[in-house]
């Protein structure tokens, strides 16, 4: 028995009976190239609007005379914002459909996306990073939420995989094109590269947001490209999976207690994530990469690695039903990696080596993560439940660059602040195997 067979008594027993509910392949694949390309438009706009600011803060830090402590504050703070309006707008998005709410998030968040080139005081930073929160809250959760309207649970797993390779996308162009920007346009109209480099991250996002309110349908049966015989199809393939849901007692609406778990692992991915989204950039100079471009260019390998590897093990979790198994296996891969950066005495095989592990291992368990409260949650329930757990991990996007900012301020360098990383993709794996323990038990119970 291979170490993958071994992970299927992981799975949940309603993850490992639930064999049917599945598309036909032709319709499969015609939902597929309908939506996702328009959505993975839309989250690699997402992740580059959080996190271009890693790369700015090459240039920007010192122009503006910002220390790591007011980087670190300035990113995270981002967070907060996202935190107070998530549930709010998810709730939003359930009420007037995909296509108004994500076009409005998008067109938002674009212009508060490009006003960052104003920045020139700690105080317009903040600010311009809470607005950004606020306008981009319920982004992601809402898009897991639509995408429960398209596909059953066991193709489900390969789509958020999917979408979230998006993020991975993000940054390899991202850092990329950031450090050309920086380089290239620097003293363009008498801006400063870093200026540019937000003015044309926001932009596009705009452009996206007014496609999505044009194009993305909310429901199948609103999609002038299914019959009505296969909007009916994708309808019947959800019904199974929803009845069980709702059959099972308390299963539309998680426990306050299973909620907070749930949250808490995500909290814990996340900081690794935001980690090395906001950090990496400077983990790379500080291991002698003066050079901006060389920055980004080096940025990009870890997130090559993740696309790569992430994919495969959807596919893999999808078909056996393993997703927790292989949320702890991607929590244990990341926490190696930051290891390995935290111990490698700031070596740039160091840094790259461990960060591509870091990246692969959080980018697999993140998607597949999402497959364990949309297994038990329905309806509302599973709109505000979904917000609610992202929102709160979420906030790792705020205390996480707070924390490796004032460690790395307090030491003097990055050991510290990559271990913090590494204990966290620790401690995820571990309430990851607590969740499925307590998850059986609650079956036991309920079926006794």
């Amino acid at each position: 028995m291979n170490t993958f067979d071994a992970m299927k008594d992981l799975a949940t027993p309603t993850q490992r009976e639930d064999q049917s509910a599945e598309l036909s392949p032709a319709l499969y694949r015609r939902i597929v190239w309908r939506l996702m390309p328009l959505l993975l438009a839309a989250q690699v706009l997402a992740y580059l609007d959080r996190v271009n600011v890693g790369t700015a803060k090459l240039q920007m830090a010192g122009e503006l005379g910002f220390s790591e402590a007011v980087y670190g504050f300035g990113a995270g703070i981002f967070f907060l914002g996202y935190f107070i309006f998530e549930v709010p707008s998810n709730l939003m998005l359930r009420r007037f459909g995909a296509r108004r709410w994500i076009a409005r998030i998008m067109i938002t968040w674009g212009v508060a996306a490009g006003a960052a080139a104003l920045v020139h005081t700690p105080a317009t930073f903040y600010l311009q990073r809470l607005l950004l929160g606020m306008a981009e809250a319920g982004f992601f959760p809402g898009i897991v939420l639509y995408l429960t309207y398209w596909f059953p649970a066991r193709q489900r797993g390969r789509m958020t995989t999917l979408f979230m390779s998006a993020t991975a996308a993000a940054g390899i162009f991202g850092n990329v094109v950031s450090g050309w920007v920086m380089v290239h346009l620097d003293g363009v109209a008498a801006m400063a590269g870093w200026r540019w480099s937000f003015i044309l991250a926001g932009l596009p996002t705009v452009v996206v947001g007014v496609a999505i309110r044009v194009l993305l349908p909310d429901t199948p049966g609103e999609a002038r490209w299914l019959s009505p015989a296969d909007a009916s199809a994708v309808r019947l393939a959800l019904v199974p999976e929803e009845a069980a849901k709702l059959a099972v007692k308390g299963s539309a609406r998680l426990p306050v207690t299973d909620l907070l778990l749930l949250a808490a692992i995500y909290f814990l991915l996340l900081t690794g994530l935001y980690g090395v989204g906001f950090w990496l950039p400077t983990l790379i100079k500080s291991a002698g990469v003066p050079n901006v471009a060389a920055v980004g260019f080096y940025g990009a390998i870890p997130y090559v690695v993740a696309i790569v590897t992430m994919n495969g093990f959807a596919r893999r979790a999808d078909r056996n039903g393993t997703w927790p198994a292989h949320v702890v296996l991607g929590a244990v891969v990341a926490s190696t990696g930051f290891a390995i950066m935290a111990f490698g005495n700031q070596s740039l095989p160091c840094v790259l080596i461990g960060a591509s592990l870091g990246c692969a291992g959080i980018l697999t368990a993140l998607p597949l993560y999402w497959n364990l409260p949309t297994a038990r949650l329905a309806g509302v329930g599973a709109a505000a439940g979904i917000a609610a757990i992202n929102s709160i991990g979420n906030l790792s996007g705020f205390f996480g660059p707070l924390m490796f900012g004032w460690l790395k301020d307090r030491f003097d360098d990055a050991t510290a602040a990559t271990l913090l990383l590494a204990l966290c993709a620790a401690l995820a794996a571990l309430l990851t195997l607590a969740w499925r323990a307590r998850s059986r038990r609650a079956m036991q119970r309920q079926t006794a």
